[in-house]
């Protein structure tokens, strides 16, 4: 299966674009790169990204997916510009874009960015800089302009911020620039091809027919495990269970705050983990004969990885179809209110109300929060307030009485 991230740069109504083998997503972000659909033999083609508007995808995510023997192609866009940074790696760079960004003919982001709507249909409402270069040198090479003036206009156009970059400012420049002419020759080019100068769609169209050919395996790079890719991949490491496609450290979360037991799995978790550690796998019990009989919570934090399969079934032990069910209201509850309350995310939650609900949940006092959040795989108070942020919508919903208290 081909994997392929468009957004404005490409309409998904293009022909080519019909194969069975293409599976068409929206512009990549950070994360998407995590997804379970993406399999061994699959490839990527990344044409369009966000990067203002929410997170972008990082480097080391596409590392990691050129690190697992898939191959990913860039063009035309952001993936023109990751191309370039990650040639070295294994990324394979198709198109004008591609080989300007990595000759360094362009250097900027803005050479690409387009402005679009916040919602509704991806469809850019100014002009890529790239493509008014692209335009002026045809015209440069038809004898509309010569290359002092076309120089002049270029720099005229990059002095327009990326998201006021629109046609109507494009032909204020020109008029402004006493370039009328060209002006008119632009109108008339496009008149007879609506895609006229769309060079971003030109590379596009070849990063995919390239991808339809077959695309050599990369060069599997060597990725770091660094603590922040291991937080990006268990944010969104996900799994279709009973039925619901959940988050599992949403599921993980669930069991660390309302699972009464749940200290003796993470318990049961840490002993697994001593004896498999790759620098010193010794039993825990040695461990803790070295430290004076602290709780083994307090001595030994291994990394959780929840795209380990292993490691899940362990912390999963005693989710129930109800926990699970439990888990998919609260998402729920995340999302409805993130669409009725303006500015509404996880991490505004009051913290006095996932502290409240910690409380509640394990039916300690405040002294007591931080002894029972490391037992239960929390690290510290601090860490289980913000992790349980993320359940007070929901626990809001099913627990008014808690709602009125506050």
């Amino acid at each position: 299966m081909i994997h392929l991230y468009i957004g404005p740069t490409l309409s998904s109504s293009e022909p080519l674009l019909h194969s069975p083998r293409i599976r068409v997503h929206p512009p990549a972000r950070h994360g998407d790169l995590f997804a379970p659909a993406l399999a061994d033999g699959d490839r990527v083609v990344l044409i369009d990204g966000v990067f203002h508007q929410s997170s972008a995808l990082r480097h080391k995510e596409i590392l990691a997916v050129l690190g697992r023997g898939i191959p990913v192609i860039g063009a035309a866009s952001i993936g023109a510009l990751r191309a370039a940074e990650l040639a070295l790696y294994g990324m394979v760079g198709v198109g004008a874009v591609y080989h300007a960004y990595a000759r360094g003919e362009i250097t900027g982001d803005d050479e690409v960015a387009v402005g679009q709507a916040p919602d509704g249909p991806q469809q850019a409402l100014t002009v890529p800089l790239v493509n008014l270069r692209h335009m002026l040198e045809l015209a440069r090479t038809r004898g509309v302009v010569d290359q002092a003036h076309a120089e002049g206009l270029l720099k005229e156009f990059r002095a327009v911020y990326y998201p006021q970059r629109t046609p109507a400012a494009v032909r204020a420049v020109c008029r402004r620039a006493g370039a009328q002419d060209v002006l008119d020759w632009f109108a008339v080019r496009r008149a007879a091809d609506r895609h006229f100068g769309d060079l971003k769609r030109v590379d596009a169209l070849a990063a995919v027919r390239q991808a339809l050919r077959g695309a050599p395996a990369p060069v599997a790079p060597s990725v770091p495990e660094t603590s922040y890719f291991r937080q990006w991949a268990n944010a969104h490491a996900r799994r279709r269970v009973s039925g619901l496609d959940l988050l599992t450290l949403d599921r993980v979360v669930y069991q660390q705050v309302f699972d009464p037991h749940f200290s003796w799995r993470w318990h049961a978790f840490l002993e697994d983990r001593s004896r498999h550690a790759a620098d010193d796998s010794r039993p825990l019990a040695e461990r803790l004969a070295e430290v004076g009989g602290l709780p083994p919570h307090r001595v030994f934090h291994p990394p959780v990885d929840l795209r380990d399969e292993r490691v899940v079934a362990r912390l999963l032990a005693g989710e129930t179809l109800a926990d699970r069910l439990a888990v998919a209201r609260y998402a729920r509850a995340r999302d409805i209110a993130r669409a009725t309350r303006p500015g509404f995310s996880v991490g505004a939650v009051r913290s006095d109300l996932a502290r409240g609900l910690l409380v509640q949940a394990w039916r300690v006092d405040g002294s007591r929060l931080d002894a029972e959040a490391s037992a239960r795989g929390l690290g510290s108070a601090v860490r289980a307030v913000d992790a349980a942020r993320a359940l007070v919508p929901g626990y809001l919903d099913e627990h008014k009485e808690y709602a009125h208290a506050k």
